[in-house]
């Protein structure tokens, strides 16, 4: 099963049912990606079609940033009364995470039976045919939507978007695009014209797009696709804009001027996520989010392991005594930069010795990425990630971060790395758990209270 989860793997007689399921679906195609609408198109129809028949669709694609749109976006409809089913990918510790169900109280993730009910109807309409993973548990996901009640679906792209399995929906209520960045070269071009013109793919016929400040190559592109499609844009810093100003979110666009709290999601590059989440709100047809909804949702956001700093838990055992533990799933060089200003800017409120743990997939842009947090580390510790083959050694990464001008050492586990900045401390420090979500996710496992305890 693709994805972290709990280091202390339960005997297999006591693993859930869709454990053994999502082992199967992940033997259906050799390739883990393979970029295609057919055979997902093909599965759908076996199935009657469940995407079309689903609640209306926010479609949000971008490289940084989604997840946190789709979060605050989440959080003001909740707070206006609307029912959201949600989509994301990957998750942190358990799969059920990537598919949230409207419910009394807010979106939760789904439930164990409800889970493997719907994976074993898709494995069996599927017939054995080779299909993707992210493929089959997208359409798991649409059927999951299409027979449970919502007044809307946020749908979080997996990679891409012209080719991205969630792209079958035609017919949006909206488009969102958030911050587009180098990454995933391999798949989607080694430029930002390219992978512009990738995520630009889920833009569709006069249906609004609405997109966050974007670089002039991205935007040109954008703007482009956008035309040919007579879909109107919302842009950031052309159609509305939003700054801090004395302790408070200001959002601005044609129509009004809001004064808002700041965003419960820690970082600057959360006020343009917060931002595009309150352009779309505003931008959808036949919903009313007030001013209040606004203000509530980007308050009570909640995504996991995007710089979010852990309260008591079983690794500040393991840290100095008073250590602060963040943990942040970005991995790619733009993710590294935002992370690097944000902790700098702690810094700069609250003096601590920053020290790094960081492991990532040998896919990502190591390099580019640590190259940010050169004379803002005390030191770096580089750890394998669990489970994951395609992961960097953790002598390698550890070179790599000497390149970049840090003073780094491989750690044997991530256990390990925490011993070692105990041992080097001299007091308190900040211990930032980064570059992978797989990472984040086997750290919040490990944080959390042993079943035991």
């Amino acid at each position: 099963m693709s994805g972290a989860g709990p280091r202390n793997t339960p005997d297999i007689a006591l693993r859930p049912p869709s454990d053994s399921l999502l082992a199967r679906l992940q033997t259906l195609h050799p390739k883990i990606i393979d970029l295609s609408l057919g055979r997902v198109d093909r599965l759908l129809r076996a199935l009657g079609d469940p995407h079309r028949s689903i609640p209306p669709v926010v479609h949000v694609a971008g490289t940084n940033g989604k997840g946190s749109v789709v979060a605050f976006l989440k959080a003001m409809l909740e707070a206006s009364g609307y029912r959201a089913h949600v989509f994301t990918s990957p998750h942190l510790m358990r799969f059920h995470e990537r598919i949230q169900l409207a419910g009394q109280g807010g979106a939760r993730p789904i439930g164990e039976s409800h889970l493997a009910d719907i994976l074993a109807r898709t494995e069996a309409a599927n017939r054995g045919e080779p299909i993707t993973f992210f493929e089959i548990t997208t359409a798991a996901a649409f059927l999951a939507f299409a027979e449970n009640p919502a007044d809307i679906v946020l749908l979080e792209t997996g990679l891409g978007g012209r080719l991205d399995a969630t792209n079958v929906i035609d017919e949006p209520l909206a488009t969102v695009l958030t911050s587009i960045s180098i990454d995933h070269c391999a798949y989607l071009g080694d430029s930002i014209e390219a992978i512009a013109g990738e995520k630009a793919g889920i833009l569709k016929r006069v249906r609004p797009a609405i997109v966050s400040r974007q670089s002039d190559e991205a935007m040109h592109i954008i703007a482009m696709r956008a035309a040919a499609l007579e879909a109107p844009v919302i842009a950031g810093g052309a159609n509305w804009d939003v700054f801090e100003q004395q302790g408070h979110l200001v959002y601005q666009d044609d129509e009004s001027l809001l004064d808002l709290p700041l965003p419960r999601l820690f970082g600057r590059h959360q006020f343009e996520n917060a931002g595009t989440a309150i352009a779309t709100a505003r931008n959808l047809e036949g919903f009313h989010v007030s001013d209040a909804a606004i203000a509530k949702g980007i308050t009570s956001a909640v995504w996991p392991a995007r710089l979010e700093r852990l309260g008591p838990g079983r690794l500040h055992a393991l840290a100095p005594e008073g250590s602060e533990i963040w943990v942040d799933g970005g991995h790619n060089p733009a993710a590294g930069e935002v992370v690097a200003r944000a902790l700098a800017d702690l810094e700069e409120r609250v003096s601590s010795p920053l020290h790094l743990i960081v492991g990532m997939l040998s896919t990502k842009d190591a390099g580019g990425y640590l190259r940010h947090f050169q004379g803002l580390t005390e030191r770096a510790a580089t750890v394998d990630i669990e489970g994951q083959a395609s992961a960097y050694k953790a002598e390698e990464l550890a070179s790599i971060a000497r390149r970049e001008g840090l003073a780094a050492e491989a750690a044997g586990s991530l256990e390990e790395a925490f011993a070692r900045s105990r041992a080097a401390a001299k007091g308190p420090v900040r211990i930032i758990v980064a570059g992978s979500l797989y990472l984040a996710g086997l750290a919040l496992a490990a944080h959390a209270p042993d079943a035991s305890d």
